[in-house]
């Protein structure tokens, strides 16, 4: 028996389908242009009654229902809805609510079947995608809940608290006021990335700037030699700050190829040691 009819069968007397081992893709050639790359149900993918999808852009999530019960499709937290749209509206009651307030505030696709054996689709816009739903009714086994997994949301939430751990990091240990100069000069043009402040410890130079720099306006560092020449050095960006692991006299920073802004930071020109 193929995997159609084995969850046709399970549909039929079950009170949850027999559902493939994983998250499956219908590819048979057989398969009506509704089925294709229809995503079923997985047994491994349970949250208590909600079943839990991956979510994948383009993909027809296959949805269980059964007259006389309502299935809440939940979209992600935040995610605005835009429309619903169903092929058969006149066998069908399908609304929407929302749970939550803020940031955790939830848009709920419901849908009701007025009798078995019907299906049809149901296409989702919100603000951030679109979902592609396949919807069947049988005399059981409805799914009461469903919602997604978003791998890539996660992992860019993921990346931007290790950039904001990262930025609230200290940019060095162990110093004391006294062990900082704050003698340097900035001069010259006044982009919107120009630095607050530069000072150093001894050892290292820090170059302070807004905290509203971005990596892709972020400008160079040259150090300028007594002959006026300038040659790149090596620093690293920690947050807000260009962290140079020497001291130098003069240096510039430059932005720009037909125009150029250019400013220069020169050491011996501020307050000299102490609180700024």
């Amino acid at each position: 028996m193929n995997s159609l009819l084995l969850t046709a069968a399970a549909f039929a007397v079950g009170a949850h389908p027999i559902l493939p081992p994983t998250h499956a893709v219908r590819t048979s050639p057989n398969a009506s242009p509704a089925q294709r790359g229809s995503i079923e149900p997985s047994p491994s993918s349970w949250v208590n009654a909600r079943q839990v999808f991956l979510w994948s852009d383009g993909a027809i999530y296959h949805v269980y229902t059964e007259p006389g019960m309502i299935t809440d499709i939940a979209l992600q937290p935040g995610e605005a809805l835009i429309a619903v749209a169903a092929g058969d509206t006149a066998r069908w009651v399908i609304g929407d609510t929302t749970s939550g307030s803020g940031e955790d505030k939830r848009t709920h696709v419901l849908v009701k079947p007025f009798s078995t054996g019907l299906s049809t689709n149901l296409v989702i816009t919100t603000d951030k995608r679109t979902y592609h739903l396949r919807l069947s009714s049988g005399p059981t086994g409805g799914i009461a809940a469903l919602a997604w997994n978003y791998p890539l949301d996660e992992l860019v939430a993921v990346k931007r608290a290790e950039a904001a751990a990262e930025a609230a990091k200290p940019i060095a240990a162990g110093l004391g006021i006294e062990q900082m100069y704050f003698g340097y000069q900035i001069t010259g043009d006044a982009p919107s990335w120009r630095p607050l402040r530069a000072f150093d410890d001894g050892r290292q130079t820090f170059i302070e700037f807004s905290a509203t720099i971005g990596v892709d306006e972020a400008p160079p560092l040259f150090l300028i030699g007594a002959d006026g020449a300038a040659e790149l050095v090596n620093y690293r960006m920690r947050g807000r700050f260009y962290v140079v692991d020497r001291i130098f006299d003069v240096a510039e920073l430059r932005l720009g190829t037909r125009k150029q802004q250019v400013v220069r930071i020169t050491r011996g020109g501020g307050k000299g040691k102490g609180r700024s």
